[in-house]
């Protein structure tokens, strides 16, 4: 224990960093990051402004209006079909210049040209990736009836499959010319979670599709998306001669217009996703209670513990060699998930309360498009307890473990083995 001149106290604990809780001294010493590209920073101030309002709003009223469309939704989706008007608008040119040129050189190559840039922005339904563990309802069903029930909790319907991955993240999204709904389930959130949080996390998740979040609809959202294609493309590249240099420069203006557009789409749609935001987290307290909501934003905050003990576990087994190198992975992999939770449940309160100051100056989020975590936070706590609406026992836990068991398996001999390489 050592002493500031603020008059507070500093316990000193050697695993973790030394703050005063009286005076936030040394509260955020060790956080470094590169800065941000211009869109991601643009997207981070309006994330924070929006959140900011919002939450104000919220402190006013009971709670946030349901979603409606306004004047920046409409013109977002007007500016979402233009953008998709052109993409078009290239591909009919380059058929043109293909079939009526053909008679020249040069009209098919650019014709060809323009298809091949329209086949690569043209939107597309998103397809299951083929190299992670997917659980459909067959294989799954106590977990599948379990978000079967929150999404009845928070006025939606389930999931058609569970990606199961090694992020520690989760989302939902669509996938298919039908548009099917998928969840993905980061396993390291799900198992440093406790029982009540996971049903926070799935009333969370759900919310999203209850409340209609525009930047993940087929028109805004495919946008977005193809406008950050164009944005990637045309960057410039390494100037190596006067050829690169005349192309940087034939390309900067519409590279300044593709980056105007995108910033504008983001303007007129962030306010909505950041209500949608809001609103999601209400849904994963109805769910799942305020307590356990507000134990997600807190685990939310421990991304670098788990990050940094997934690295230490995968470097200790890669230290030893031969048969006994072989040995110490297997054990690794088995034991891998059982002892991140019981790592992560270890962490200190005081360690966690260094993290909420840390992450309310940062404005720590999610991502650049999320409002800052201590606000929703602030928000859930705001709005009174709310008590368990579903509740996650120890037989449906089980059962769902059980379950997930395989994908555990397989993502463990991943994590494992891929980090040591």
């Amino acid at each position: 224990m050592r002493a500031r001149e603020c008059g507070g106290t500093v316990p000193v604990d050697e695993r973790y960093v030394d703050w005063c809780d009286a005076c936030d001294w040394n509260v955020d010493s060790a956080r470094t990051e590169p800065p941000p590209g211009r869109i991601t920073a643009v997207r981070r101030a309006l994330a924070r402004r929006y959140g900011e309002q919002l939450a104000d709003e919220m402190g006013r009223r009971d709670g946030l209006a349901p979603p409606k469309r306004d004047a920046p939704t409409v013109a977002a989706f007007a500016l979402a079909l233009l953008v998709h008007g052109v993409t078009a608008a290239v591909a009919v040119a380059g058929v043109l210049l293909v079939v009526l040129g053909w008679s020249t050189v040069v009209q098919p190559l650019l014709g060809v040209v323009l298809l091949a840039v329209a086949v690569v922005v043209f939107p597309r339904p998103a397809r299951l990736p083929g190299n992670t563990p997917v659980l459909y309802r067959a294989d799954a069903p106590r977990l599948f009836g379990l978000i079967d029930e929150v999404g009845g909790r928070v006025g939606t319907a389930g999931v058609h499959a569970v990606l199961v991955t090694a992020e520690f993240n989760a989302s939902v999204t669509v996938y298919g010319f039908r548009r099917r709904r998928v969840l993905t389930l980061g396993l390291p959130l799900w198992r440093v979670l406790s029982p009540q949080e996971r049903v926070a996390l799935l009333g969370h998740e759900l919310g999203h599709f209850a409340h209609g979040d525009i930047r993940y609809g087929a028109v805004t959202g495919e946008a977005l998306r193809t406008l950050s294609v164009w944005h990637y493309t045309l960057a410039p590249g390494p100037v190596n001669g006067p050829v690169d240099l005349f192309v940087n420069g034939m390309t900067f203006l519409p590279r300044r217009a593709v980056q105007g557009l995108l910033l504008l789409l983001d303007h007129l749609s962030l306010r909505a996703s950041q209500r949608a935001e809001y609103l999601a987290d209400a849904d994963a307290a109805r769910a799942g209670s305020t307590e356990a909501a507000v134990g997600l934003m807190d685990r939310l905050l421990l991304v670098g513990t788990v990050h940094s003990e997934l690295r230490r576990v995968a470097a200790a087994a890669s230290m030893r060699g031969g048969r006994g190198g072989h040995e110490a992975r297997q054990e690794a992999e088995r034991g891998l998930w059982d002892g991140l939770a019981g790592h992560v449940g270890a962490v200190p309160e005081r360690e966690v309360e260094r993290l909420r100051r840390a992450g309310a100056r940062r404005g720590h989020s999610v991502d650049s498009t999320h409002p800052p975590t201590h606000l929703r936070r602030r928000c859930l706590l705001a709005g009174g307890p709310s008590p368990a609406g579903i509740v996650y026992g120890d037989a449906l836990s089980a059962a769902t473990a059980a379950e997930l068991a395989p994908a555990e398996a397989e993502l463990a001999r991943r994590v494992v083995r891929d980090r040591v390489r």
